[in-house]
């Protein structure tokens, strides 16, 4: 089971472009990474980085709101602002993870969650959080072992 655009609907208090029922197979802060049908996430708000994003795949962002929205984001596109991505990601891997609860598919696609741990050193809470529901998703879709 994906992450759905409509699983971010409320955890964001501004967004704009357009909401409609996409599935994200991949969810990354690497805007130079290949992310096929991705969310990305930026942290730094750097120039160039979303056309990158969307030109590797992304089809929509979680941007942080202290940084502008660079003019060349199409009206179209979803993005969805926070004033903290780092705590976006928890907030986003914590729904996930009640999502996948509720499925009961032992194996399922799920959602590729990739990040650089460079950015995220600096937040120790956030990028612990972050480690232990990352390994909750991989392990959700690993078939049980018998011993």
């Amino acid at each position: 089971m994906y992450l759905a655009l409509k699983d971010l609907e409320g955890l964001f208090d501004s967004s704009r472009g357009i909401q409609d029922d996409f599935l994200f197979t991949s969810v990354s802060d690497q805007a130079n990474d290949a992310q096929p049908k991705g969310l990305f996430v930026s942290f730094n708000g750097m120039y160039g980085e979303l056309l990158e994003a969307i030109a590797n795949g992304a089809i929509a962002a979680i941007w942080n709101q202290e940084h502008d929205l660079p003019r060349y984001t199409p009206n179209h596109f979803p993005v969805f602002f926070t004033n903290d991505p780092a705590d976006a990601i928890v907030t986003i891997l914590k729904r996930y993870i009640e999502k996948l609860n509720g499925e009961t598919d032992k194996i399922m696609a799920i959602t590729n969650f990739k990040f650089s741990n460079k950015k995220l050193l600096n937040k120790n809470n956030e990028t612990y959080d972050i480690s232990v529901l990352l390994n909750e998703v991989n392990n959700k879709n690993e078939p049980e072992r018998r011993e």
